[in-house]
């Protein structure tokens, strides 16, 4: 088949695009930056350097592909730029997908969302991917979607290094003795590229986890990595998470929706969508990206 994968060589698009490539398929990878495309052509895949803001570019990408691979991606700095709307930037990139593919014929489409996209309610910062999802939604019927939804992503949990180092514990605004579902890109890949090769039908939601562990859990496997058997996890109210991470630089709106996600873990309540529709747990466990926790703390 021919598929155009979004994303550039990321954590998820690399591996998808090289077991695409290990089974014979055409890739086609769009990526912003030129320096990229001797990357991507070292794993057998044709690079196609634009943007996600040209809607023409990505129509002209997409044209002749079997399946379309959508992915929204944020430079890293966004979160900390102060000018920077969040669910403005991603509705832009949802509608020029959506024109592209009208544009270029597509009928099969893999779009990447996430956890909490089941509602816009509640979600904080994952709000956007309900927004998203809704806009692709508004595509003729003809056009198969399926819409992958992974949990929290394990590389997210290097974000408790600084405070392990600084105060000693992960410190968040949740936490406790109740089982959460994380992810490894993997992972994610690996379902994606399964998809990709069965049968579309209509409008498809697939949950993709890894392993299930609590906060507690997560602080004794992390902290016996990392050599601190005795390491905590110490649960903070939403404001001083809040104000902690504006005094940090944190675009306000950003901060305030990633308090209000992580505050929509105490009780279940983002997972409740999860484990209506559970999905088989993938191969990596959060004991395997303990070690990748544990090489860069001690970087």
């Amino acid at each position: 088949m021919k598929i155009t994968i979004t994303g550039s060589l990321g954590h998820i698009s690399k591996p998808l695009t090289m077991e695409l490539v290990q089974k014979g398929h055409a890739v086609t990878v769009i990526s912003r930056k030129p320096e990229k495309q001797k990357d991507i052509e070292a794993l057998g895949a044709k690079a196609a350097i634009g943007t996600m803001e040209d809607p023409d570019f990505l129509a002209a990408t997409f044209r002749g592909a079997d399946v379309v691979y959508l992915m929204e991606a944020m430079g890293a700095g966004s979160f900390f730029d102060q000018n920077f709307d969040i669910m403005a930037a991603h509705t832009k990139i949802a509608s020029n997908y959506a024109q592209a593919i009208r544009q270029s014929g597509v009928k099969r489409v893999v779009h990447l969302s996430s956890i909490g996209a089941h509602t816009d309610k509640g979600n904080g910062i994952l709000a956007f991917h309900y927004n998203v999802e809704n806009i692709l939604k508004q595509l003729p019927n003809d056009v198969a979607i399926k819409f992958m939804r992974p949990v929290g992503f394990y590389y997210n949990m290097l974000a408790f290094i600084q405070t392990i180092k600084a105060q000693g514990a992960i410190v968040q605004n949740y936490g406790g003795d109740e089982k959460e579902p994380w992810v490894s890109p993997l992972d994610i890949a690996a379902a994606i590229a399964g998809e990709i090769e069965k049968p579309f039908n209509g409008r498809e939601v697939h949950y993709i986890a890894s392993d299930e562990a609590s906060p507690n859990e997560v602080a004794k496997i992390l902290g016996e990595a990392i050599g601190k058997p005795d390491l905590k996890w110490s649960v903070i109210p939403d404001g001083q998470s809040l104000n902690g991470m504006i005094a940090a630089g944190f675009n306000p709106q950003v901060a305030e929706g990633l308090v209000e996600m992580n505050a929509s873990r105490r009780g279940g309540v983002l997972y409740e969508d999860y484990y209506h529709n559970k999905p088989v747990l993938g191969k990596i466990k959060l004991k395997d990206f303990a070690k990748e926790f544990a090489a860069a703390f001690n970087q």
